[in-house]
């Protein structure tokens, strides 16, 4: 008799099994990103003989799509093709932070780090760790993505998990809980400033301030680090097994001397460069401060110019670790290090050319904004209660999501709609705003829309070369969801028991 046994899969696995393998049998992700372009052009002939048209709920204006099958589209297909590409928003801000980041791995610097973190952090917290981290990156705006997300993936693969795991643990905190954290950033006072335009629709006078979703996303930050810990351990983890790839695990001897002299030379000037942010950023007048704005510090050199500063760190405290360890020579060792970490672009580069193509042409058809028009006006057609009825607008908000990638610009063509409709009913705009937020965030880890999506499916090829759309959408999907539940119960208690969202943030609107 044969005593083995086969492995028992549960639903759940067959399921995102499922999911994977129907994603996996598309094309490659650059291909099917080129098809989806293809399909816009043709979309867009297609409703451009119907005459399909709505009404921009913000400006009045009459929206109409726009048939790229027609002299005006030939003209800028043609004529946007490299603009397209070297304007999609992502790529500089990656390559520039991925050639700083080149500087400090191949000095040693990083590998070093990830050493002492894994000697000195206890393997059963790691997870939530990674996945709170990921949450309060948000904050830095792109260096989740960027910095983040890949060196979670090392970790992991250091402490014998799955480096997938770690990689999808750390998107999920970064993407998933976007809109969760302990401190304001810079989504904050733009989606503030969208929302009391809005609000003004119905009342001249109401003013709503940055902070005004604190106390709820503040409380979020630590819901969502527990319940991503939890999907990593329990659904992820067990789901893909044991790596079996060929990438090493950092080894975890102790450091050497040089390694020591190394840190201490890095040490030095990271508190150096410290010194030097402080100075510039934390009085008024400060060099790093905007000139036109100084006392709004999201405006400062600082915050808008992050990626900048990713590119300076990395790179000088990069340096001075390698003159410490003695792992950089000469200059030609650090451009090395440079040029090693645009090799492992360029797969991305590739899929950014196509993707850049496809968002163009959704934006120029229009498509996008009459999808979310018509949603909109379906949901405003259904009379519910307030909790139904948030509960509802976050899943229009989740799925717009997934055709509409900007947070922003979702926002402006919502907030006028929802926005003055739901104060009617006597629901606030910050109320509103945090629905909002909700359903923006949890479906940015599956929506092939969202800026950043491409690059994780490069990371993930480092470690499964046979990985593709699917295999992040099925490895994302159980996050997706566990999040979703989390944030409308929370949001469902706090409006139970009448709490406040943030500083002179009501949940009720009464008109005056």
């Amino acid at each position: 008799m044969n005593d083995i046994q086969p492995k028992k899969t549960s639903l759940i696995d067959r399921f995102l099994s499922f999911v994977e393998k129907v994603g996996n049998a598309l094309p490659h992700p650059a291909t099917l990103f080129a098809g989806f372009a293809f399909g816009v052009v043709i979309l867009s002939w297609v409703f451009a003989q119907t005459d399909l048209s709505v009404i921009h709920p913000g400006t009045g204006e009459t929206i109409s799509v726009v048939n790229l099958i027609s002299q005006e589209g030939i003209y800028l297909m043609l004529t946007k093709l490299v603009k397209n590409f070297t304007d999609f928003a992502p790529l500089g801000v990656v390559l520039v932070a991925m050639l700083g980041i080149g500087i400090a791995e191949g000095s040693g610097l990083i590998g070093t780090l990830i050493r002492i973190l894994v000697l000195k952090s206890p393997k059963s917290i790691i997870t939530f760790v990674v996945v709170f981290a990921g949450v309060l990156s948000n904050t830095a705006s792109e260096v989740g993505y960027v910095l983040l997300v890949p060196l979670s993936a090392v970790i992991f693969l250091a402490f014998g998990k799955h480096p997938i795991a770690g990689l999808a643990a750390a998107f999920a905190g970064v993407s998933g809980g976007y809109s969760a954290n302990l401190l304001l950033g810079t989504i904050d006072p733009l989606l503030q400033g969208i929302s009391q335009e809005a609000a003004q629709i119905i009342d001249t006078d109401y003013s709503i301030n940055a902070a005004c979703n604190y106390y709820f996303m503040f409380v979020s930050t630590f819901f969502i680090g527990i319940a991503g810990t939890i999907v990593t351990e329990k659904i992820v983890i067990p789901r893909l097994g044991e790596y079996k790839g060929d990438i090493e695990a950092e080894e975890m001897h102790s450091l050497t001397s040089e390694e020591r002299r190394g840190l201490i030379y890095a040490g030095i000037t990271a508190l150096v460069l410290t010194v030097v942010i402080l100075a510039g950023i934390l009085p008024e007048s400060g060099f790093l401060r905007s000139v036109d704005e100084p006392e709004n510090i999201f405006k400062s050199a600082l915050m808008k110019g992050i990626v900048s500063w990713i590119f300076i760190i990395a790179a000088i405290c990069g340096i001075a670790y390698g003159k410490g360890a003695g792992t950089f020579k000469n200059d030609a060792d650090i451009m090395k290090g440079m040029a090693k970490s645009m090799e492992t672009m360029s797969s991305y580069i590739v899929l950014v050319f196509f993707a850049a193509q496809f968002v163009a042409y959704f934006k120029w058809t229009n498509l996008g904004l009459i999808c979310a028009v018509k949603g909109a006006q379906f949901l405003e057609t259904i009379g519910l209660d307030k909790i139904p009825l948030l509960i509802c607008f976050i899943f229009l908000a989740a799925l717009i999501n997934l055709v509409m990638g900007s947070a922003s610009a979702k926002w402006t063509l919502m907030a006028p709609v929802f926005i003055p409709m739901f104060m009617l009913v006597g629901i606030s705009p910050e109320l509103t705003q945090v629905a909002y937020r909700i359903g923006d965030s949890v479906t940015n880890i599956i929506s092939p829309m969202m800026s950043y999506f491409a690059l994780i499916v490069a990371f993930i090829q480092r470690y499964d070369k046979n990985a593709g759309i699917g295999t992040v959408i099925a490895t994302m999907l159980p996050y997706s969801i566990a999040f979703l539940i989390v944030w409308v119960v929370l949001m469902a208690v706090w409006l139970v028991l009448d709490l406040p969202i943030g500083p002179d943030s009501p949940l009720h609107y009464l008109p005056n």
